[in-house]
């Protein structure tokens, strides 16, 4: 266990990492940010802050010095540099970021565990594509293997034909079949270093240009029926892993069960509805997890939240978001408001009367 008063080092600095620091902070924790970037929303509101490359082995040896225990908030950091963190824990262990770094070890990895990802193909060459297409057939979706997030690094087949057209980049793809679904929803679980695991009502997710838009519990009876399996497999990955700390998989709801998307090793944008809508956040229970404290409880704070995401410009929307005095604003302190950019969430509780 380690006691409040310690330090927290968080790989990343963005504003998951953020509101890490502030759900530590609450519990008496002080938290040291190592990022490359200069403009760190997340060093903003944290004890301390080291800048440098994430494969900067005596950058990561003297971070790990001053923290207790390390974990990120971004599952694109590389894994083999952090060897030089030495003996401080890393929770979650390393090993999740391997397995969700890359859509084809991911989907692998859960299809080994009884899961049920949309049709899948490695894609090296136009030629692997052409064989992909007539194996799986179209529509279907091109991705990058790593990287990609919030719709980037993504093509849309929708005809054989249309891949003739694409440039393909010079790294590894993956060719997924279209799924025909009615919703998407997420399972975000916490398990501590005991093995216990709780659970988050799963959210009704819903996208806009490939960016999460709107979250909202408790979700639709079509989308419950479906958690209960989605939760099992959940659990699968997690004790695979040995995961301690918060895990997301995001699920399409169809008609033949839950089909798995994808598999975030981190606290999520589809669980911000935590902060007010649940009695303990999944920020907090993230920092109880890999200090080895009990979980506090997942359970819904209001008969109805819905979280919506604040992207580019609808951020300067504050003032009239803050007429509202159901509204609970969160603004992530970043500078330029581009487009497809998050910048904040607002969240809406609803009690029944």
């Amino acid at each position: 266990m380690i006691p409040p008063g310690e330090t927290i080092g968080i790989l990343g600095g963005g504003q998951l990492g953020r509101m890490l620091a502030m759900a530590a902070a609450r519990l008496g924790y002080r938290c040291h940010i190592y990022a490359p970037e200069a403009d760190s929303v997340a060093a903003e509101v944290s004890a301390a802050a080291t800048r440098a490359e994430y494969d900067y082995a005596a950058g990561l040896s003297a971070f790990a010095a001053n923290c207790a225990v390390v974990t990120y908030e971004f599952e694109n950091v590389p894994v083999a540099p952090l060897t030089a963190l030495g003996a401080v824990p890393v929770l979650p262990h390393p090993r999740a970021l391997e397995t969700a770094q890359d859509r084809l070890t991911e989907k692998t990895f859960v299809t080994g565990l009884g899961g049920t990802p949309a049709p899948f193909a490695p894609v090296d060459s136009r030629e692997d594509l052409r064989r992909a297409i007539a194996t799986i057939g179209t529509p279907g979706i091109l991705k990058t293997r790593r990287d990609g997030y919030d719709g980037k690094g993504q093509w849309r087949i929708m005809t054989p034909a249309d891949a003739d057209d694409l440039d393909l980049p010079d790294q590894p793809l993956i060719y997924e079949g279209f799924v025909h679904f009615s919703a998407e929803f997420s399972v975000i679980a916490c398990r501590g270093a005991d093995g216990a695991i709780v659970y988050y009502d799963s959210p009704h997710n819903r996208h806009k240009n490939g960016i999460l838009d709107i979250s909202a519990a408790p979700a639709p009876a079509a989308i419950e029926a479906q958690v209960p399996a989605a939760r099992a497999l959940a659990a699968k990955v997690a004790e695979a892993l040995d995961y301690v700390g918060v895990l997301t998989l995001e699920f399409f709801a169809t008609e033949a069960g839950p089909v798995f998307n994808e598999m975030a090793p981190r606290v999520h944008n589809s669980g911000h509805w935590t902060i007010e809508g649940a009695v303990t956040c999944q920020f907090e229970n993230h920092i109880r997890a890999i200090c080895g404290l009990p979980l506090g409880s997942p359970a819904l704070a209001a008969d109805a939240v819905e979280m919506r995401n604040l992207i580019g410009e609808d951020a300067n929307d504050w003032a009239e978001i803050l007429k509202d005095p159901a509204n609970r604003l969160h603004l992530y302190g970043k500078g330029e408001a581009r487009a497809g950019r998050k910048m904040g969430h607002v969240t809406r509780l609803a009690f029944d009367d």
